[in-house]
């Protein structure tokens, strides 16, 4: 009896663990599918009550693709974003990668204390700043310009990205740099050569939660950018698609869907790494 009970407890562990793995999957693919299957919904199939959601009750349409590519200007939108995510990412990287290591490695005890200060500024809810931002970007020239969001994007995310890559480069151990300068490194040279490769799952950590912070980011790209040209796909697709009381519930999920699309393959492509950033950012 006990022989039998390992074999039946293994074979109910399996089934137990696929059973929450094809839970998981379902529900957070249920939203794909319902972009999807609602982005060649027919109106009249939409809002027929009667009718089943999630099947086509009536033959597919294009007409709500051909509203959204051809009566607005989505895709300028996401050139937009995309231009505006790359250049926030890098001036993030430029900024928050440097300033952890020396509040790490350089100021001693300091250094955690400081930076738990500079993430409590990231705390700040945006409501409160973008008032005092627009007066900057007002003075400095920028309204109605993608350069205003490119440089106050980087005040919310830099001080999280710091936070986190501090956790980081704590779990790499000090040893390992001061042989690199044994071997005739400087400081510099060591934390390019030995300490940036060893970090990359932080680095990658820090690409992801900004570009995606970028894309869906709501506040200061509606306050900063009137324009239909220089908008971004977050501010673009709620005011260009809902006029009035009347909502193009097709072209808006085809819109989500297709800005969503890419972000998800990028979470799962680095998706152990994105948690091994989170984690040993999280436990150190």
């Amino acid at each position: 009896m006990p022989a039998e009970r390992g074999p039946r407890r293994s074979r109910l562990t399996r089934a137990g663990r696929w059973v929450v793995l094809v839970g998981f999957a379902v529900a957070l693919a249920f939203p794909f599918l319902w972009m999807l299957v609602t982005s060649f919904k027919r109106t009249s199939d939409l809002y027929n009550t009667a009718n089943d959601p999630f099947l086509f009750n009536e033959p597919p349409t294009l007409a709500h693709l051909k509203l959204l590519f051809g009566e607005t200007l989505f895709l300028r939108w996401l050139a937009n974003t995309t231009a505006v995510g790359i250049l926030v990412v890098v001036l993030t990287l430029a900024l928050a990668v440097p300033a952890a290591y020396a509040l790490t490695r350089l100021t001693g005890r300091w250094g955690p204390r400081l930076g738990i200060g500079i993430f409590l500024t990231y705390l700040i809810p945006p409501t409160l700043l973008f008032i005092p931002l627009s007066r900057l970007v007002a003075r400095l020239g920028l309204q109605d310009s993608l350069w205003s969001i490119i440089l106050v994007y980087p005040s919310f995310t830099v001080p999280f990205s710091i936070w986190l890559l501090m956790g980081f480069f704590k779990s790499i151990p000090r040893e390992l740099e001061e042989a690199g300068m044994v071997d005739g490194l400087t400081r510099f040279q060591a934390f390019l050569r030995l300490v940036v490769p060893i970090s990359v799952s932080g680095i990658l950590t820090v690409v992801i939660f900004t570009f995606t912070l970028v894309t869906q980011e709501f506040v200061y790209a509606l306050t900063f950018i009137s324009s239909e040209a220089h908008q971004t796909v977050g501010v673009g697709v709620p005011i260009y698609l809902v006029r009035g009381d009347v909502y193009y519930w097709g072209s808006l999920m085809a819109a989500c869907l297709i800005t969503s699309v890419p972000i998800a393959i990028l979470y799962n492509v680095f998706l152990d790494r994105f948690i091994a950033g989170f984690t040993v950012g999280a436990v150190k």
